[in-house]
């Protein structure tokens, strides 16, 4: 059997995962992390973008979006506490696009610098939720 590491992945709304993964692969604030049982205990944020958890046993990967957030890595246990957290599965590639649209007008038609980072920050969101879609397309689902 392969070792795993325990992950947990939640939003401010409600527990989105909770099992056993041989690694998690996740945007980090720097560039991609990737963390497998082990791990030295980090505590660093994450970019919008997909969580990519490879679970025990099982051939596919596991894909969550994130909206930002923390990851926090120990050594039995990896959580992942994500600003929002929808799983892949669950995304709506028209509603992402209406976001990523309604965001880029936002920021063509900035009135405040607060206005611009808001958008910049949903246009962001929106882009990673249209990449994450993209990914489990040509995986077939």
């Amino acid at each position: 059997m392969a070792m795993t590491v325990h992950v947990d992945v939640v939003s401010t709304e409600e527990s989105i995962f909770s099992g056993l993964c041989e690694f998690v692969v996740l945007p980090g604030e720097t560039g991609e992390l990737g963390i497998m049982p082990g791990h030295t205990p980090l505590l660093t944020r994450i970019r919008p973008g997909a969580v990519r958890l490879k679970l025990a046993n099982q051939q596919e990967e596991e894909l969550i979006f994130v909206a930002g957030g923390l990851l926090e890595v120990q050594p039995s246990m990896v959580t992942v506490l994500a600003d929002t957290a929808i799983r892949g599965k669950d995304l709506d590639e028209a509603k992402s696009m209406e976001a990523k649209r309604v965001a880029e007008e936002a920021m063509t038609n900035r009135k405040a610098t607060l206005d611009y980072a808001r958008a910049q920050a949903e246009l962001t969101a929106a882009t990673a939720q249209l990449a994450l879609i993209e990914r489990m397309k040509r995986r077939g689902h």
